[in-house]
């Protein structure tokens, strides 16, 4: 199901960005074969179908695509009711994480695949986002408002994947 971003044969040769209409065919049903690994991830079924729709709203034809477009583009769809998707639908996170993981494992797994870790830090000029306080950048080396994270990543022959990430939040 993960898109396959090696040139068969090649392992490290990245292939020539030329998509043609028959590259997308059947993408609706990839992306709901996707998705579907992911419903025990949630309790209700009203919250599968948001997920849902809230992925399908970035790839449409549509000119502006903000929250209530994308909602109002779906049939019978309600720009409060996927909001409320985003901002208040409880899900769990431990099968999420145990789902994305598992699906990597069977797409790019290797014997000789690699975790690499990345702690990255991203200038903040406002005290709204979540973790930014005045602190010191390693990438900036100064005293700055940014915001840091940690991120794991696993690496094989057949590509690579995000598979965890974890925000840190100082002591403010």
């Amino acid at each position: 199901m993960l898109p396959r971003c090696r040139t068969a044969g090649e392992p490290f040769v990245m292939p020539t960005f030329a998509v043609q209409v028959s590259d997308v065919e059947g993408f609706m049903d990839e992306l709901q074969a996707f998705q579907r690994v992911f419903h025990d991830c949630f309790a209700r079924s009203e919250a599968r179908g948001h997920c849902l729709d809230d992925m399908v709203g970035p790839y449409s034809p549509l000119a502006r695509k903000s929250m209530e477009p994308m909602a109002l583009a779906v049939e019978g769809g309600r720009s409060r009711s996927l909001q409320r998707f985003l901002s208040e639908t409880v899900w769990d996170e431990e099968q999420r994480r145990w789902n994305s993981h598992q699906l990597v494992a069977d797409e790019l797994g290797e014997p000789d695949g690699v975790l690499r870790f990345d702690a990255s830090g991203f200038v903040k000029k406002g005290k709204d986002s979540a973790g930014v306080a005045r602190q010191y950048g390693g990438t900036l080396g100064k005293v700055e408002h940014w915001q840091g994270g940690v991120f794991a990543g696993y690496a094989s022959r057949q590509g690579s994947a995000l598979v965890d990430h974890q925000l840190f939040l100082p002591d403010v």
